[in-house]
């Protein structure tokens, strides 16, 4: 059965006030997101003046969005593991753990993508 609610253009306004709305808390809460901000906002501009086609500036950048969403992905999860309870557990401790891990890997790509693109060209 469907979920009552707000249908069509609504619906999507609604969506993005709630996406703001965690770009914001993002933001305010987490020091790693506005450095990987940061560092986005380095390497873009650099994206777009050494990318030769559109193909490698679709990759350069989708890699550093890829670390925004991974990162606000994160915060989520350790958002919802502190709310529960803050007293330690195994659980709680490995998904925090595995959140990290994302991250750790998403950055890894960047490096990964970056190399393989921009090392060729030097």
């Amino acid at each position: 059965m469907a979920k009552p609610g707000k249908k069509g253009l609504s619906r999507l306004v609604d969506a993005f006030g709630y996406s703001w709305l965690g770009y914001k808390a993002g933001y305010k809460n987490e020091a790693a997101f506005r450095e990987e901000l940061f560092l986005g906002a380095i390497l873009l501009p650099l994206a777009i003046i050494f990318a030769e086609n559109s193909i490698e500036l679709a990759i350069l950048i989708g890699s550093l969005f890829l670390v925004l969403m991974v990162e606000l992905l994160n915060s989520g999860i350790e958002a919802i593991v502190d709310r529960v309870s803050d007293e330690h557990h195994e659980l709680s401790g490995r998904a925090k753990d595995l959140g990290a891990a994302a991250v750790s890997t998403s950055l890894i790509s960047v490096i990964v993508i970056w190399s393989i693109i921009f090392i060729p060209k030097f």
